[in-house]
């Protein structure tokens, strides 16, 4: 578990429209950067993108923990909330790892973690990132484009 500094700072214009702090909990991977274009679009990083490991929130950016859909997942959550400290609560992206629901057990995390997160957004399964180079191959897929503007819609509140 990386860990990272949960304390909010001003970081001036440049990183003012910074709408998402992402916080991949467990690693990296192709479905973590889609999960992160899916969220920028075209902005080219300043919309949304990763914080660098031990890297504070910025200010006015609404973190974003992105975790696979496993118990595993589920688990490094909970360890990352924790610590999570005063800070506004963190929307969870669960992006699933197969074309099931998840086991019991994740399930049962999640839902008691719910009152510790401003809300969680699902991320279905999506066969094509096993086959694309990066995430903006995938974003060339219709199924992808609407998994993009539905996690968009949610995290947005519409």
């Amino acid at each position: 578990m990386v860990a990272h500094s949960v304390a909010p700072i001003p970081l001036g214009n440049a990183t003012a429209v910074l709408q998402y702090a992402l916080i991949p909990v467990h690693g990296y991977g192709i479905a973590m950067a889609t999960a992160a274009r899916m969220l920028d679009g075209e902005a080219e990083g300043t919309q949304a993108r990763f914080l660098a490991t031990g890297e504070p929130i910025p200010y006015g950016a609404q973190p974003v923990l992105l975790a696979e859909s496993t118990l595993y997942g589920a688990m490094c959550v909970e360890e990352m909330l924790r610590s999570w400290g005063s800070l506004p609560k963190p929307w969870l992206v669960l992006i699933a790892d197969a074309p099931a629901r998840p086991v019991t057990d994740a399930r049962y995390i999640v839902r008691a973690l719910e009152g510790r997160l401003a809300g969680v957004a699902r991320v279905p399964y999506l066969p094509v990132l096993r086959a694309v180079k990066g995430p903006w191959e995938a974003l060339q897929h219709k199924d992808v484009q609407a998994a993009a503007a539905k996690l968009r819609r949610t995290l947005e509140g519409r």
